[in-house]
């Protein structure tokens, strides 16, 4: 889902931009009186898993892949607002120091992959839970099927914005069809890996999971937990091995944005990146000839770089009445 400069008209670029920052902006000014202490190191956490994720393209039809958004998964981690703030970190630091993604087109890369991801998916999520199990087995199976729709409503969203940003006489039907078509496939493997996420920081920290604040001890299984240290250790040994090898193993086929692009012409539209001679350009480190050596080493730095920005957000905005969550309420869409 990362498009690339001039897929869409300067007006529609110009339009999403407008939309992504005041979304943000409300974003962070609700994250200071809902998130907490104990959850900043969260956030800078899923930032930088997020990341490193979003490096592995998995297969999901012939000659077709796709990966991570994560803004499900981050919203239910840590609620819909800091959920899209930390996408958006994660979609601004691929454009600037990947040229992962176009910069004229961050407005509507911010709004499909972090905005509509996070909200939507956390919506969808709420009503999921109305009718689940109320235990941590009902917040993970919840959590697998909003992850899994919320790729679903990215690809809509974007192709709401072809209606009217078209840089090419592709019809919206045709659009429509095929980017939602190929991204509800790409939904399982985001439902699947964020179901897994979520249930592993169910067993060790249910405390910080904001999507099952509303449960007790007892409805979590009595789960055993570990300290914040072992925690955080352990979360970052995990991401920097997703993102120096696992990542060696990605599927090299294009992803489902890109699928739709070559097969519907709109290829030729795209610009190239400004940033392309950068240090980090394609998740390849200049200077360095082994290409194993220099996908690990950008993508230890990509972690690196999203996991701080992340922590100083977080720090810089967090409730500072309060070292707890705000409340042990059922999860609404707005909170």
């Amino acid at each position: 889902m990362h498009a690339p400069d001039g897929f869409l008209n300067l007006g529609t670029a110009v339009t999403t931009g407008a939309v992504s920052a005041t979304a943000v902006g409300g974003a962070l000014r609700h994250m200071r009186s809902t998130l907490s202490d104990k959850q900043v190191p969260l956030a800078g956490l899923a930032g930088a898993f997020i990341f490193a994720a979003q490096m592995v393209n998995f297969p999901v039809a012939a000659g077709t892949t796709g990966h991570l958004l994560g803004g499900a998964l981050a919203a239910i981690l840590l609620g819909p607002a800091t959920g899209a703030v930390v996408v958006t970190v994660v979609v601004v630091v691929q454009a600037l120091a990947f040229a992962d993604g176009g910069l004229t087109a961050l407005g509507y890369n911010v709004l499909n992959m972090a905005v509509v991801t996070a909200f939507g998916g956390y919506g969808v999520f709420v009503l999921l839970r109305r009718v689940l199990p109320d235990n941590a087995s009902g917040v993970i199976a919840a959590t697998g099927l909003a992850a899994g729709l919320s790729v679903a409503l990215s690809a809509m969203a974007f192709s709401i914005e072809w209606l009217f940003g078209a840089t090419a006489p592709v019809p919206f039907d045709t659009v429509f069809g095929a980017m939602v078509g190929v991204h509800v496939l790409i939904g399982v493997g985001e439902g699947v890996i964020s179901a897994l996420a979520v249930g592993a920081v169910l067993a060790a920290r249910p405390d910080l999971v904001h999507g099952a604040r509303d449960l007790s001890r007892a409805q979590t299984a009595d789960r055993a937990r570990i300290g914040m240290r072992g925690f955080a250790i352990g979360a970052v040994l995990v991401t920097l091995v997703v993102a120096a090898v696992v990542s060696q193993f990605a599927a090299s086929a294009p992803d489902g944005l890109e699928r739709v692009a070559q097969d519907q012409g709109l290829v030729a539209q795209a610009q190239d990146h400004a940033l392309a001679g950068g240090p980090f350009a394609d998740y390849a480190t200049d200077g360095v000839r082994n290409q194993q050596a220099s996908l690990a080493i950008a993508g230890g730095a990509g972690v690196a770089v999203t996991l701080l920005v992340g922590l100083g957000i977080g720090f810089a905005v967090r409730d500072r009445r309060s070292g707890r969550f705000t409340g042990a309420r059922a999860p609404t869409a707005s909170s």
